[in-house]
Formats: C-alpha cells, structure tokens, sequence
C-alpha cells in the first residue's frame, strides 16, 4: 500500500489526474536536494518580519478559536460541580456515591474513543468535525437541565462524554500542525488555559444563574445547563465557518505563506505525511515506542489532581463557611491564578527552549499546596491559598507536558495517534479523581482525596524524569550514529524515529 512507487515529477497531462504523493512534497523516491533546494527558495522570499506577521495571522486564527471552543466543552463538563451546590443532588434524590458515578460515566465513553476521534477529524477536516461534536455536546448539556431523575442523569453524562471526545485531543493535535516546536509552548498554555478560564468563568456564571431560582417552575441548576448549552450550540454553528483546517487546506492563506509554513515546519519536524490516511499499522507502530506509555503516564498523574479540584473545589470551598453564591464567587480566584501563572511558565520555556524543567517546579508546587490542606484544617485564609497553589502547579504542567510529548512526536501519524493515545489513557485518572472526594471523608477534611492527588502527583513527576531521561540518551546516541542513507520517504514514514531527529528536552 505504501511501497516504492515509479517517480513522478508532474501531473499526468492525459488523465488530468495529480501524481501521487505530490502534495507536500510526498514522493517515494523525492531526493533531499530537491526538496532543500525548493525550500531554500522560499525562506529567501520570507524575511523575519513578514514571518512574524505571519505567525500573528496565524496566531488570531487559530488559538482564539479553539481556545473558545474547549472553554465551552470544559464548562459543560464541569458545571455540574457548580449544579450541584445549587440543589442537584436533592432534587433528584441522589444518595451515597451516586453523584460521583455520575461524574465517573462521563469517562467511560470519553477515553475509548480519542483515538477513533482523531483519525476522523483528520479523514473530515477540522473544521466539521469539531463543530458538529460542538453542537451535539451543547445539545446534551441542554438535556442534562431537563433530566428528572438519577437514571436520565447518567444516560446525559455518557452521551456528554461521547460528543466532548475530540476535543482536547483534536485541538492539539492541530495546533501541533502549525507551530514550530521552539515556539508552541504559549500558544499550548494559552490554549489549555481556557480550562482555567472556564473555571472562572463558570463560578461568575453559576453565581448570576443561580439567582434564577424558580423561573418558569425550573431550579437554579437547571438553568445553568440550559443557558450554557444554548450559548455552545450557538457557537457551533458559527465556528462551523471560522475553526481553522490544517495548513496544507488553509484557504485564508495564500498559496506562498500556505508552502512557506509547511516548510518551517518540516525543517524542525521533518515530513508529515499529510496526504495519506492514517492505517491500522501506523497505529499499531505507534505502540512499539515505549517512550509513548511514558508519555501518558506524565499526564495520568496530574489527570487525578486536575479533575479533583475541577469537581470538588465548590463544595471543599463551601466547608469553609460560605454561602452558595459566595461559595460560586470564591471558586474563581484560584483559576485566575492559575492562568496567570500557566502563561509565565511558557513565557521561560519557549525562552529557553527547554521543558522538563518547566513541568518540576508546579508539580512541586501542587504538591506544597495539598500538603498544606493535609494538615491545616483552622485557618481558612491558609487553607484557600494553598488551593491557588494546587491550581497553579496542576494547570501550569499540564500543558508543558502535553506540548512536550505532543511536539517530540513527527508526523501525521505519529502526532495523531500518539496524542489521542495520551489524553485517552490520561483521562482514565479522571474516573480515579470522580471517587477521591467521597462524602464520609468530609468530616475528616477530605484527607485521603489530598493524599489520593500527592501520590499521583509524584508518579507523574517520575514519569517525566524517565521521559526526559529517555530523550537525552537517544539524542545522544544518534548523534554518534554514522550518517542515515534513508530516503527521504523513508524518513517520512519514521517521523521522530528517524534517526536524524533530535528532541526538545
């Protein structure tokens, strides 16, 4: 199927039909020097400055809007936490850890199907199959309003978790088809700080909504479903028309910047592949890199702690004596701080071009903050600045780590799979963090849920010291390896298994 074809430098003039493998320079027998010679031509047509306009147009039309879109799936997914201080809970007669199954089936679904999502969204184009899961998660959150009882719950958070699937998974993966790995680093940040965003944006939300009480004979919680999801279906439709495909399909680039950014990046990345499906061996190949379980086990850890504090921080923060608006409006802070705090840790490691170091210190800092709420239960002004300090380590590392994994990773196939794969088998932690926070462990300051969230704090800092380990010792032995005598189709197919390519540490 992707053996050596004949080589063909043109199309075919009697069928009208294009030569294969000729879009981004995929041919069977292309040789380096043609290719760098056509590459070399184009950077001279690109000085810096018209290569950072460049970048900025790019910039505007691609991490603003998916920055919006996974705000909104990340609100749909979590404001039942936000539902739940306004009366969920009692209305529909939920008992012992039924609220916490509930979260729990969300991920079900959620993870078996990420890497399914992603080979979709590349055979569809971004630009439909984002907007469609869009609009079918906004529809179910409006379902999840209008649910009467424990088993309409249930069905609304599965079918949530099967239209939020591609999300996150698909967005990084485009986003990773844009940028250059030396400079992705804020535009991740940027990006998966829109779960912080949400966060905040979702107490003031709740806290406005909730004020509903008893409209049209409706709960406060039910109109925070309903007017969330409508305001996620109205967006789908217009992102429908804006969520940017991949580069080589870019039709709001010229045909010259469309080229020059394909170039950028196969200089850093090598080939992509673009233009061939993604087959059940490429799948299968992917698997054989040990270096890819390392990778999910990195965002498994801290999977566990960001979903603890996704779901439970309103009601640990409302043991701290507030009301339930108040409880709303105190939730907020803690997200802004961790935005804040996520974008001067990208800021330094696109600066300095590194990333290991960069996932360490907030894993350190996470780890300082639920150390502090294990053994300070009487002073609440402590006990809510060391919840900053969780979210700050927690939402600051993960990106990096995403961003780290997710770039080292060259080509289509490689990139596409082996970031499904990681969110996918990370987002197993999120059913481990629905049941960390139980109800009988509230007379007990929710201590097992803090000791729950260190221990897999800590595996996920081990994860990135085996990781980072592993990329120092291959970088190092191909640059004592003889020269590759590798076509440049077989590099392709390697991706970052070529051995000329070097990882960002």
């Amino acid at each position: 199927m992707f053996g050596r074809k004949k080589k063909t430098s043109s199309p075919d003039s009697s069928s009208g039909k294009e030569a294969p493998y000729s879009n981004n320079y995929y041919d069977p027998d292309l040789g380096p020097v043609a290719a760098n010679d056509n590459d070399d031509d184009l950077h001279l047509n690109f000085s810096p400055s018209r290569e950072r306009r460049l970048l900025a147009k790019i910039d505007l039309r691609v991490i603003p809007v998916l920055s919006i879109l996974y705000l909104l799936a990340f609100l749909d997914r979590t404001n039942i936490a936000n539902a739940s201080i306004f009366g969920l809970q009692d209305e529909l007669r939920l008992q012992n850890t039924q609220y916490n199954t509930a979260l729990t089936i969300f991920f079900v679904p959620y993870i078996a199907f990420e890497i399914p999502s992603n080979i979709l969204l590349k055979k569809l184009k971004p630009h439909l199959w984002l907007s469609v899961c869009m609009f079918g998660f906004g529809l179910v959150t409006i379902c999840q309003g209008l649910v009467q009882n424990y088993s309409g719950l249930l069905a609304t958070r599965f079918f949530l978790g099967l239209t939020e699937t591609g999300m996150f998974p698909g967005s990084f993966y485009l986003i990773g088809m844009w940028y250059r790995r030396s400079e992705a680093q804020k535009r991740y940040s940027f990006f998966f700080g829109s779960t912080s965003l949400a966060g905040a944006f979702g107490g003031l939300l709740a806290s406005a909504i909730g004020k509903m009480e008893g409209v049209q004979g409706y709960k406060g919680w039910r109109w925070i479903f309903i007017l969330e999801g409508l305001l996620t279906c109205v967006v789908a439709f217009i992102f429908f028309f804006v969520i940017p495909d991949f580069p080589e399909n870019a039709k709001w680039l010229t045909e010259e910047e469309r080229r020059y950014v394909q170039v950028r990046l196969r200089k850093d990345q090598g080939r992509s592949a673009a233009e061939r499906p993604i087959g059940f061996k490429d799948v299968v190949n992917v698997f054989k890199d040990y270096k890819i379980f390392v990778g999910g086990f990195m965002y498994f850890g801290l999977i566990v702690p960001a979903y603890g504090y996704a779901f439970f921080a309103p009601g640990i923060i409302q043991t701290y004596g507030y009301s339930r608006i108040q409880t709303q409006l105190y939730s907020v802070p803690p997200w802004a701080a961790s935005f804040t705090f996520a974008m001067v840790i990208a800021y330094f490691s696109d600066r300095f071009k590194h990333r290991f170091a960069f996932t360490i210190m907030p894993i350190c800092l996470a780890i300082a903050g639920f150390g502090i709420l294990m053994v300070v239960h009487n002073n609440h002004h402590l006990q809510y600045g060391a919840l900053c300090m969780v979210t700050m380590g927690v939402y600051s590392a993960m990106p990096v780590i995403v961003c780290w994994f997710n770039m080292n990773l060259g080509g289509h196939h490689r990139r596409a799979v082996g970031t499904a794969w990681q969110i996918g088998f990370g987002n197993i932690g999120g059913i481990i963090a629905t049941y960390s926070f139980l109800p009988k462990d509230k007379p007990n300051f929710y201590r097992p849920g803090y000791a729950i969230c260190i221990s897999f704090i800590c595996l996920s800092a081990a994860s990135c010291v085996v990781y980072a380990a592993s990329l120092l010792m291959q970088n190092r032995r191909r640059e004592k390896a003889p020269r590759s005598l590798l076509t440049e189709f077989e590099k392709t197919e390697l991706g970052d298994m070529n051995p000329e390519y070097r990882y960002l540490l």
